[in-house]
């Protein structure tokens, strides 16, 4: 089901900010392999500091009426050569940063997913432990 984020790359990340709430914003995701997500930010964004202070996140997905709640772990051990890939794929990331260790590098290890289906009749929920 994860085939769906091969489709939409574009998906809103939830972080905990210092404050202890929940904060949003639409990420990219920049590649994806089995049950782990790669993404790229900025050491200076407050996306990298909310992710070192508390590594757990939600993302949701959406496809027409099909959508996914993912929960998981941020995680900062990504190899370099899969930084230098994942900076010199996109041309986003060439574009706003001169070079690919300029920018930090996760990986959310997804652990549990939540499908939505509102096109069937009564709508579908099925939850995964991945």
């Amino acid at each position: 089901m994860l085939e769906l984020l091969n489709v939409n790359a574009d998906i809103a990340l939830a972080t905990v900010g210092s404050d202890g709430k929940p904060k949003i914003r639409v990420f990219q995701i920049m590649r994806i392999s089995e049950n782990n997500l790669y993404f790229a930010t900025s050491s200076d964004k407050e996306t990298y500091k909310q992710l070192k202070n508390n590594p757990f996140v939600e993302i949701l997905a959406m496809d027409g009426s099909i959508s996914l709640r993912l929960a998981g772990k941020a995680e900062f051990d990504v190899p370099e050569e899969v930084k230098s890939s994942i900076y010199y794929d996109s041309d986003v990331l060439q574009r706003l940063y001169l070079n690919y260790s300029d920018l930090e590098y996760f990986i959310v290890k997804v652990d549990k997913m939540d499908y939505y289906n509102l096109d069937t009749q009564p709508p579908t929920l099925e939850t995964y432990d991945l």
